[in-house]
């Protein structure tokens, strides 16, 4: 979703929380998410609330005030170079003390960042205490969501999403929403309804492909799920608000994390993005004694899948699975448990665990894709077909011999692989003449092999 990108505004916005912290020290919160802007740097909104009651009134001839002072410096990790280094002073009228302390001042600064790592700074100290001052650290890593065929954004949590709002001069409005942001993450009592937005980027989607599927899920600090809510959206919207709105009036004092999972069931791929948040209902009990979902499963692209698309996966993967594997596959019957033998499944196959990616699983699933879109008919998907199978499974052939038009040969192709088992070959003739290439003969171990398949293919006269 483009942005008209405005620097640093500042505005305060008041509404009334309990007075509840992630921290001792309660003057001063802040968060912040990223959203798309261009190929080469993320929009980065960062919010921001003073605590009233923990700044100082000042009495002045006509009014009350508090002041505080705000300073936000971000650095390149890598230059350790400062790219934003600045201070504001910002006042603050105080109407009545006596409701200070219910009280917090919403602000929001907005930028642009290209494609690094960051250590951001947030300082801020009250003008007329120099001791009442706090200091918070977080790191930042832009990586521009413009780049990726698909992609999600951060997920922004607010007090209230106000959609069509008419109030467009506020600098909480976008894209037609007037989303308030709660800094604190704190919800509960006074704020018992969490508000969520995010936006879903599908670059190269095509119109006519199967929708993506949307799945917001809550977990608590045990990992059991307690809220999910799948949806799904049409492909080929290059920007696409979501909000969504979660009641926690029943919630248990915890801490929570909202999910939101985007996954792409043509390419097998999934998008996560997470978002930690507090509730605190001091009169709610707490009854949870279930055992939960292994929380690293949930947050996969596997936590996203229903039971039929766990099964068509399974299905797409067992190319290269074991006869064990099959035989335990066949035994699960609950679509946890297939998840979860999916997750473990791609796991052991990761070659490179220290990424965050896993390679494997990912070339594998660019090869079924290839191959439905090679030798996919209106009859049978590509990987289902013999020679789908082979690419998938070997990859792409050093060189391919193919002959369609001999005079005394059915159709036929072979295929060289010169870096497998000392160099093998595969065979496929289309035996049928509606253009299915069926595997006659390999030199590689195991797969099927008929010295005379010549013999199979030619033609009589």
């Amino acid at each position: 979703m483009k942005y008209k990108l405005l620097l640093f505004v500042l505005l305060a916005f008041s509404f009334f929380s309990k007075s509840f912290s992630q921290n001792n020290n309660n003057l001063f919160d802040f968060d912040f998410a990223q959203f798309a802007y261009d190929s080469a740097s993320n929009y980065i909104e960062l919010y921001y609330s003073f605590n009233q009651a923990e700044l100082t009134v000042h009495s002045t001839d006509s009014s009350k005030i508090v002041e505080g002072i705000l300073r936000v410096s971000i650095e390149d990790t890598t230059t350790h170079t400062a790219v934003v280094d600045k201070q504001w002073r910002l006042m603050y009228p105080v109407l009545d003390t006596s409701k200070m302390a219910d009280k917090n001042l919403v602000g929001l600064l907005t930028f642009a960042l290209p494609a690094a790592t960051y250590k951001l700074t947030v300082s801020v100290a009250d003008q007329f205490n120099e001791k009442n001052k706090k200091v918070s650290t977080d790191h930042l890593t832009v990586k521009p969501f413009d780049k990726d065929s698909l992609a999600i954004s951060d997920i922004q949590l607010a007090s209230r999403i106000l959609q069509n709002s008419p109030n467009k001069n506020s600098i909480f409005y976008k894209n037609t929403f007037e989303v308030t942001p709660i800094p604190n993450l704190v919800f509960g009592e006074n704020i018992p309804v969490v508000f969520y937005y995010y936006e879903v980027y599908d670059k190269f989607g095509q119109q006519n492909a199967p929708p993506l599927k949307i799945n917001s899920v809550i977990v608590n600090s045990r990992g059991k799920v307690v809220f999910n809510k799948s949806i799904n959206i049409p492909r080929g919207i290059p920007s696409r608000v979501e909000v969504g709105s979660v009641p926690i009036n029943k919630y248990p004092t915890d801490t929570y994390q909202l999910r939101i999972g985007v996954l792409d069931s043509v390419q097998n791929k999934g998008m996560i993005s997470t978002k930690r948040f507090f509730v605190y209902n001091p009169s709610v009990k707490f009854t949870d004694t279930a055992t939960a979902q292994p929380s690293k499963i949930l947050s996969s692209t596997f936590g996203l899948m229903s039971t039929e698309e766990c099964d068509d996966m399974f299905a797409k993967s067992k190319y290269i699975a074991t006869s064990n594997e099959i035989s335990q596959w066949d035994k699960i019957n609950t679509v946890e448990g297939k998840r979860e033998f999916l997750y473990n499944f791609w796991k052991k196959r990761d070659t490179d665990p220290s990424t965050q990616q896993n390679e494997f699983y990912q070339e594998y699933f660019k090869r079924v894709q290839e191959a439905n879109q090679k030798y996919g008919s209106l009859n049978r998907p590509g990987w289902k077909t013999d020679r789908g199978r082979v690419l998938i499974t070997y990859g792409e052939p050093s060189e391919i011999d193919r002959y369609p038009n001999q005079i005394d040969t059915k159709p036929y192709e072979i295929w060289q692989y010169n870096d497998i088992q000392g160099g093998v070959i595969f065979v496929f003739a289309d035996l049928t003449g509606f253009s299915d290439y069926q595997l006659i003969h390999s030199t590689a171990r195991g797969e099927l092999r008929d010295d005379n398949w010549q013999s199979r293919i030619a033609t009589a006269y």
